[in-house]
Parts: structure tokens; C-alpha cells; sequence
């Protein structure tokens, strides 16, 4: 914790899918806890807007526009980060997609296109900072991964399999750079209330309380409630963590 309290002092984090939902909340969580907060999404407008609140608020934020599955883009993000900060403290792997298909039904194209975002963009993101945090000799990696990593779903193929994938790419990152004073994680959230899932534009309030109704906790978790572990996981206090995956699910896996 740093000298004024906060748990991020200092500490230049970038958050990638930063433009919304668990993104969001977790940006401006982390720059209230005093870091200073890269936020990377493709979304402009919405991107800006949160770094704006963020600025407004006294803080400082930076918006870059970057898909994660480019690696121009991801370079681009990298070496900009570093113009403004010089080091890289955090990267939370926020950015995902899903397209909810049975295999069958998926073309090759959505197949791609999720593992593009949801497992090549973790691999990009984390190869474009491993050179300075391991210069540093320090450095947090949190991936943010799902329940439908650890058990199966029915109409979530793709989905499912980059997430599983997710889950083992952390476990081995985590060994792999251990030496260098490297931690990595991942965090796996049930049904939580963002844009890309409990959207009431979308989907009926029946259909939404059906899915809610899956935990065991009795309802969805909210964005805020994932931005915290990912909030622990970034500061100095889970500094003997690495390797582990946290179910942040109302009880879903516990059954």
C-alpha cells in the first residue's frame, strides 16, 4: 500500500476491453486506488469517455485505441505506455468476446474470431510487456477468464475453448516467469451485468432472470465485484499468489 493508502500507488496498469462493463469499472477502480491507468479498447468514444472521467476525478489515464488481436496495435499500446509512464506495473487481459454457438453451428469465422480476441489477444498483450516487467523484475498479469473455463456450457463452444485454453496459458506463464518476479493469474466471473451479457435491449427480463437465478447466490455479480479481485490480484497483497485461478461465480462451481 503506498504512502497515501492506496493499494495501486503509483503503479502504471493497463486494462485492456477498458471501454465498458468489467473494463470500466475496474479503470476507474484501479486510478482511485492510485494508478495511473492505461485504458485500451476499440471503442473510441466510449474509451475516451472513461478516461476522461478518470482525468476529471484527478487521476491520471491514458486512452489508446487498440484491438487486441493486431499486433501493430498491441505495439503501438506498448510503446506508448512506456512514452508516457517508462514502466509497466499491471496488464489485465479484460478484453473478450463471445459468440453463445454450438459447435455446429459456428462458422469459421466466429470461431476465429473468438479465439483472436480471447486467447491470441492475451498472448500479444502479455508478449508486448513481459520485456519490461522483466526488466523490472516485478510485475502482476491477470487474465480474465470465466466459469465456462473451468466447467462446460451448452451452446458456448468457442467460447468455452479459448476460455479453457486461458486458464492453462496462465497456469504455465505463471511458471514460466516465476524467475523473474512475475506473477500471473486468472480470474474466472459467472454471470455478470455488463453489455455483453445481461443486455435488456437483447434479451427479455425473464430470459435475465433465468440466468441470474444459476447461482446459487441468487442473482448476477456486478461489474465492481470483479474490478476488486482483479484490484488484489494488481496490488502488493496477493504478492504469493501466482498460478491460481478465482472463481468470482455467487457459488456456481461449488456445486
Amino acid at each position: 500500500m503506498g504512502q497515501n493508502g492506496k493499494r495501486l500507488e503509483n503503479k502504471v496498469s493497463i486494462i485492456t476491453g477498458a471501454a465498458s462493463g468489467i473494463g470500466e469499472a475496474s479503470a476507474i477502480l484501479f486510478a482511485r486506488e492510485g494508478a495511473k491507468v492505461v485504458l485500451a479498447d476499440v471503442n473510441e468514444e466510449k474509451g475516451n469517455g472513461v478516461a476522461n472521467r478518470i482525468q476529471n476525478n484527478g487521476n491520471e489515464a491514458l486512452f489508446i485505441k487498440a484491438d487486441v488481436s493486431k499486433q501493430d496495435d498491441i505495439k503501438k499500446m506498448v510503446e506508448k505506455t512506456i512514452e508516457k509512464f517508462d514502466v509497466i506495473d499491471v496488464l489485465f487481459n479484460n478484453a473478450g468476446i463471445a459468440r453463445l454457438k454450438s459447435l455446429h453451428e459456428l462458422d469459421e469465422e466466429e470461431w476465429n474470431q473468438v479465439m483472436d480476441i480471447n486467447l491470441k489477444g492475451v498472448y500479444l498483450c502479455s508478449k508486448g510487456v513481459l520485456p519490461y516487467m522483466q526488466r523490472q523484475r516485478k510485475g502482476s498479469i491477470i487474465n480474465n477468464s470465466s466459469i465456462a473455463g473451468v466447467v462446460g456450457f451448452p451452446g458456448a463452444a468457442a467460447y468455452c475453448a479459448s476460455k479453457g485454453g486461458l486458464g492453462l496459458l496462465t497456469r504455465n506463464m505463471a511458471l514460466d516467469y516465476a524467475i523473474d518476479g512475475i506473477r500471473v493469474n486468472d480470474i474466472c466471473p459467472g454471470v455478470i451485468k455488463t453489455p455483453m451479457t445481461l443486455d435488456e435491449e437483447t434479451m427479455g427480463r425473464k430470459q435475465i432472470e433465468e440466468m441470474e437465478k444459476v447461482h446459487p447466490l441468487g442473482r448476477a455479480g456486478k461489474p465492481e465485484e470483479v474490478a476488486y479481485t482483479a484490484l488484489f490480484l494488481a496490488s502488493d497483497e496477493s504478492s504469493f499468489i501466482t498460478g491460481s485461478s478465482i472463481m468470482i461465480d455467487g457459488g456456481y462451481t461449488a456445486k
